[in-house]
């Protein structure tokens, strides 16, 4: 107990981080609940928080919804092959290594300044099997091996927006290809009225995977405001009734729409390919007071 209580007075006179990185401003700032927690913001947007005592422990709404997918990728604590298209703090690698001993992770993070600011006063735990590359995301996962991944994890923002090479049926083509048989592919979406990025990314992903489901905020869904989704995407059966479950759940319960509903969901919208691609939508300002 004693332990604790200091530790929690130290972060409490824990002062900000800040350091230009390749992205922006970045800003380490200590959770004054938790005492070795810190959240990353890149120019004022939320990117991860990461718990060095408990990497376990997942703050951030979609960062949970993540977390179901590892859960219910494979059975309880089997080792897996994982790939994050965007690194943040490493939230998820982190979580994968404490709850899946022995996987193997792959972390493709273009912005190398903040590597380096996440290694110095975030380091993972060093018996982690997390390789860290810095690289765009569309040219790290092309060095991945074919079939060689069990997840791939899509979490990439550039100025709090999805770039818009990673939104297209040619990218979706590179991710089923690093995949191996069975595979999940879990993608951050960020959109708001009238969701059109949303729904096209849906029919990009129904144009590659059998499999689907989306796991957002209901206000979200019903296009009430801007915020996350998670898209869930394989060749195989999904989890459907788990994932409902663990959604329901949460702090702030989320809803999973499949099958006919999503595809209604889309509204007729169309894959988009590299020649169409945007990046997604420029979250309001108000998003982050």
């Amino acid at each position: 107990m004693g332990r604790s209580r200091n530790s929690g007075r130290r972060q409490a006179a824990a002062e900000d981080v800040v350091e230009n990185v390749d992205g922006g401003l970045a800003r380490l700032v200590p959770d004054r609940d938790r005492p070795r927690a810190w959240t990353l913001l890149i120019d004022g947007a939320p990117q991860s928080h990461v718990d060095l005592d408990d990497p376990a422990h997942l703050s951030f709404e979609y960062q949970r919804r993540f977390g179901h997918v590892v859960d219910l990728v494979a059975p309880p604590g089997k080792p897996v092959r994982a790939v994050h298209l965007g690194g943040g703090a490493f939230t998820l690698a982190r979580y994968v290594a404490a709850t899946r001993p022995r996987s193997t992770q792959q972390v493709v993070e273009r912005d190398a300044a903040l590597v380096r600011l996440v290694r110095r006063e975030l380091p993972p735990d060093p018996g982690a099997r997390i390789r860290v590359r810095s690289a765009d995301a569309r040219e790290g996962l092309a060095k991945v091996p074919d079939g060689w991944a069990g997840l791939v994890v899509a979490d990439v923002f550039s100025g709090a927006r999805t770039p818009a090479h990673l939104t297209s049926t040619e990218f979706l083509d590179d991710v089923r290809r690093a995949l191996a048989p069975g595979g999940v592919y879990a993608a951050n979406l960020a959109d708001g009225p009238p969701l059109a990025h949303l729904r096209g990314q849906i029919a990009t992903a129904a144009a590659r995977f059998a499999e689907l489901a989306l796991i957002a905020d209901p206000a979200v869904l019903r296009g009430k405001r801007f915020g996350n989704a998670v898209l869930v995407a394989s060749d195989a059966p999904l989890p459907i009734a788990e994932l409902t479950r663990r959604a329901a759940s949460d702090p702030h319960p989320g809803r999973v729409q499949h099958g006919r509903d999503l595809t209604d969901f889309t509204g007729g919208a169309a894959p988009v390919t590299d020649l169409a691609a945007v990046a997604s939508p420029a979250p309001p300002p108000s998003v982050f007071r």
